[in-house]
């Protein structure tokens, strides 16, 4: 019995996807070692370097197409009506929510230089959307189907712990959205526009714009 149990477990060894445990590892030690290691001492250069370039190099490894992935328009249709019915909607939630003291704490500051920081979000959070809703969700979605969806907010959430306590439980639902509008467009590109707008707009808000 115990011999069978051993070649049992050989044998799902063998079928395993290996490219799908690649990029949960690789997504894994990417959000990990941002933490510890500062490579350009830069922020958003770290970002694009970890959860952008370093999984992307992955895909060429995989041999495969960079649009397989969700680079790529897809559905631009479905992705607009989402994306500008989401600003719309976070717009309305954020005149609440951004003026109370966390976010003041966290997003604090003044105004100035507004299009450096629109700039720097854009740069930081095109590697945070192509790692979780590009690199992530698209290997995961031929071995999980639609479970996808939710297996890559979870390291999303986790990755915001620090942040204010109420962002941080929202992600869940909001990377879970996010990752069904990259599933259902196969892009990744409308949760970026989504995510971009919505640090500028609690940034601009939570400083008293």
């Amino acid at each position: 019995m115990r011999e069978n149990s051993i070649q049992d477990f050989q044998q799902s060894l063998r079928q395993l996807n290996w490219k799908v445990i690649i990029a949960i590892i690789v997504s894994t030690f990417s959000v990990v070692v941002e933490r510890y290691q500062s490579p350009f001492s830069n922020e958003v250069l770290d970002h694009l370097l970890f959860f952008g370039l370093i999984p992307l190099t992955f895909v060429i490894i995989f041999r495969q197409q960079p649009r397989e992935y969700g680079i790529q328009m897809g559905d631009y249709k479905i992705g607009i009506f989402f994306t500008l019915t989401s600003c719309f909607v976070m717009t309305l939630l954020m005149l609440v929510i951004a003026p109370s003291p966390d976010f003041r704490a966290y997003y604090g500051g003044n105004v100035d230089q507004f299009w450096v920081v629109v700039q720097n979000y854009g740069l930081d959070l095109l590697g945070w959307e192509f790692l979780f809703r590009g690199f992530l969700i698209f290997a995961l979605l031929p071995v999980c189907g639609p479970y996808a969806i939710f297996l890559q907010a979870v390291p999303f959430t986790i990755a915001h712990i620090g942040k204010p306590e109420i962002e941080t439980y929202s992600c869940i639902f909001g990377g879970a959205f996010l990752g069904w509008l990259a599933w259902r467009t196969r892009s990744f590109l409308y949760p970026f526009i989504i995510h971009w707008y919505l640090a500028i707009i609690t940034t601009l808000l939570s400083r008293g714009f």
